[in-house]
């Protein structure tokens, strides 16, 4: 599916994104701030390779490998915008400081 293909690469390019500006942060807050975002920029691009995988041709390794790949995405998204909401307060204070 073309728009599957399509998401598919605007979340692994703001995964690279993230990392890059995680790497060029300083702050120990704020890193960890950019890194809850990238994780939740991986777990789009997994969820979604693996919901892509559904519309290929289906035989049963093709739809096991797809629902793991989907519940890794999601479990990386969950624990992401948790971390995400988390650090949001502690990095605004840093960057007050």
């Amino acid at each position: 599916m073309p728009a599957l293909v399509i998401f598919i690469t605007i979340a692994l390019s703001f995964y690279v994104y993230y990392k890059v500006k995680y790497v060029r942060s300083k702050k120990p807050a704020e890193r960890k701030w950019i890194s809850s975002k990238s994780t939740v920029a991986l777990g789009l691009f997994i969820g979604l390779f693996g919901l892509n995988q559904f519309f290929l041709d289906g035989n049963k390794v093709t739809y096991i490998v797809g629902g793991i790949f989907v519940l890794l995405g999601a479990l990386n998204i969950f624990s992401g915008f948790k971390a995400y909401k988390y650090y949001l307060p502690i990095a605004a204070n840093e960057a007050k400081e």
